[in-house]
């Protein structure tokens, strides 16, 4: 028998070796393209739309500007594209990415050093960053669980972290996936010009 193929055609025309990903085969629109279409919460949210996993990757940055003002804008990049490797292999559930075992959590770590390194961060971020990336993503996700995946706040208040002011009582809702494709390459675009 032939090799399983492990490699994704994109829709830039990049071919994208999950085993071995290089950083010239990543493209930004393939990023935001695929994420604006993965759904956040197995597509268990309310309204029109899946909540999708760069609008969540949107809130994420702005909440890791929140707790890290003073940060340089190399890591609020890498807050906008701290899921990034879900544009290929989808957006898991923790349960579920617990279940699969350490083989999702390599191929994950080989694809965000490649992101990581198309767009100038370090293959590996500061433990510090990445804890206060990790908070911020906890903070969207007691938003998201609250607001439209219909978890009490106190269930919330178990699983994530309550956010900070000034969105923490900000209403979530998702949004079309061309629009949220476009806010993400706009926000990809700011965050690179300021570096």
């Amino acid at each position: 028998m032939p090799p399983a193929r492990a490699w994704q055609r994109m829709l830039s025309g990049r071919r994208l070796d999950l085993l071995d990903p290089s950083p010239l085969d990543i493209e930004i629109e393939d990023i935001a393209h695929g994420l604006s279409f993965v759904a956040r919460w197995n597509g268990q949210t309310r309204g029109d739309f899946p909540y999708s996993v760069a609008e969540h990757s949107l809130l994420v940055e702005e909440l890791f500007g929140l707790i890290a003002p003073k940060a340089p804008v190399r890591w609020r990049l890498a807050a906008l594209l701290h899921d990034a490797p879900e544009y290929v292999i989808g957006d898991m559930i923790s349960p579920v990415k617990a279940a699969v075992g350490p083989g999702y959590k390599a191929m994950d770590a080989r694809l965000m050093a490649a992101v990581h390194l198309r767009y100038g961060l370090p293959a590996e971020i500061p433990a510090t960053v990445k804890r206060q990336i990790k908070k911020a993503d906890r903070m969207s996700a007691w938003m998201e669980a609250v607001h439209i995946a219909g978890f009490s706040e106190a269930e919330a208040d178990r699983f994530f972290t309550r956010p900070v002011a000034p969105v923490a009582d900000r209403m979530l809702s998702a949004a079309p996936p061309a629009d949220v494709r476009r806010a993400f390459l706009d926000r990809h675009r700011e965050l690179l010009s300021a570096l």
